[in-house]
């Protein structure tokens, strides 16, 4: 197994107190990592960048350019040694560098080449997301063993396959690479960007103004090689009758992982969680059981982090234990746990932004008004500034604690696209002591 791992930590914030009769357990695992003693720059990783060279790409021609500095940016914070390879992506999918589909390792030489060829990118043809992904995964194949990171750049829409292509290139990637997609512009389709992050773990974000691409790149490329820990898992038991209702992330970001379990036993099963760093993340885990009697005890859930190498080994690296006691005592029973109450409400916030902008969008105004007035509520309560701050561009705020907004007649598409993609990143909250 490796060495020099990362020390992990795990802690359960929960109310264990249930009322007599009650079947459902929540609680917020939080997991942190330290760091790898060997450092990070001891992990094996490797990166490909896919590039869109569509022909939209010139229209305004600040796109195309912006494009070429970004990837240049990127390549210079690949590490000494990470293999590398950079895909340009229309209808099809081609090598930019090197010429043929393999992974160079990273020197002053190989990086040199690899940003002439980037000079040398022009734009022409459709856009098939699927290919490009495709490309990158076959590039990936025989680096198994290392951190595999990709940066997808849009600024169109998937128009040359049909959605069941795109999604069934998202299956086929998944647990394969983790993939970061930025949206550059205001023409590319939040959701479309947003199920490749979701399938392949990674990031959403737009970058209206194309400036600042360079600096979201190198920043990308940067996390990626830091992270120390290639895949590691969520791995929950639960006892004999009880069942997993859900498992998100919910900080730093929302990311529902309950349909990505990977059944490990008769009782266990594990939910991906990409690769790690030095980092904090929390997860909301709610499990069924059967409900008890006053005076019942039970341990209703075991969380494990995992870390998996490349021949199936599992190495445990912390665990936390979910509980559940059933009393009669309503002073106990009914004391709402601050994580999760926060964290629910958190995971609320980002549902009531997403309908909310799709019933504006569907001219559905009144289900518009109130769900994005539930979403300045929430954001409100919780603190949310930066959510607070991008909502109030698309509504006008009469009160925030009664969620009272009205629809602005006029929104800028890039503030709204900010919107939709940043809706689902939250704020977290202080951690006290595991009663809240």
């Amino acid at each position: 197994m490796s060495t020099g791992l990362p020390q992990f930590s795990v802690s359960v914030y929960q109310n264990e107190y249930l009322p007599e009769g009650a079947n459902e357990v929540n609680a917020i695992v939080t997991v942190t990592s330290s760091g790898s003693t060997a450092g990070p720059s001891n992990a094996r990783a490797a990166q490909v960048i896919m590039v869109d060279c569509s022909g939209s790409m010139d229209y305004p021609s600040t796109k195309m350019s912006a494009a070429r500095q970004a990837t240049k940016a990127a390549i210079d914070a690949i590490r000494e040694g990470v293999p590398f390879a950079v895909v340009a992506g229309t209808h099809v999918a081609r090598m930019v560098f090197p010429n043929t589909e393999y992974l160079v390792p990273a020197d002053a030489s190989t990086r040199a080449a690899a940003k002439a060829a980037v000079d040398r990118l022009t734009s022409g043809g459709g856009t098939a997301i699927g290919q490009w992904l495709a490309m990158a995964d076959r590039l990936f194949t025989g680096h198994e063993d290392a951190i595999r990171h990709a940066i997808l750049l849009t600024d169109g829409k998937d128009e040359h396959e049909s959605p069941s292509d795109l999604d069934q290139a998202i299956a086929r990637c998944e647990g394969r690479f983790t993939c970061d997609c930025r949206g550059v512009g205001t023409d590319w389709v939040v959701a479309e960007l947003r199920r490749i992050a979701a399938g392949l773990l990674g990031t959403v974000d737009i970058v209206a103004d194309p400036s600042g691409l360079a600096a979201d790149f190198r920043q990308m490329v940067e996390g990626a090689m830091g992270k120390a820990v290639a895949d590691v898992r969520l791995r929950l038991w639960s006892p004999q009758g009880a069942s997993v209702k859900f498992v998100k992330q919910v900080a730093p970001s929302v990311a529902d992982l309950t349909g990505k379990r990977l059944q490990t036993g008769p009782l266990a099963g594990d939910y991906p969680t990409g690769a790690w760093g030095a980092e904090s993340r929390d997860y909301h885990v709610c499990v069924a059981v059967r409900a008890g009697s006053v005076g019942d005890e039970m341990l209703a859930g075991r969380a494990s982090l995992v870390s998996i190498d490349s021949s199936g080994q599992a190495e445990v690296l912390g665990q936390g234990l979910v509980r559940a006691v059933w009393t009669d005592d309503a002073a106990l029973s009914t004391k709402l746990n601050r994580q999760v109450a926060h964290y629910t409400g958190q995971a609320e916030l980002a549902d009531a932004i997403q309908e909310g902008l799709e019933a504006r969008k569907n001219g559905d105004f009144d289900t518009a008004t109130a769900k994005l007035g539930r979403a300045v509520q929430l954001a409100s309560e919780s603190g949310n500034e930066e959510t607070t701050k991008l909502l109030r561009k698309v509504v006008d705020v009469e009160d925030p604690a009664t969620g009272t907004v009205r629809l602005k007649a006029r929104v800028n598409d890039a503030d709204e696209m900010a919107l939709d993609t940043r809706s689902s990143k939250t704020v977290r909250v202080g951690k006290g002591n595991n009663q809240g």
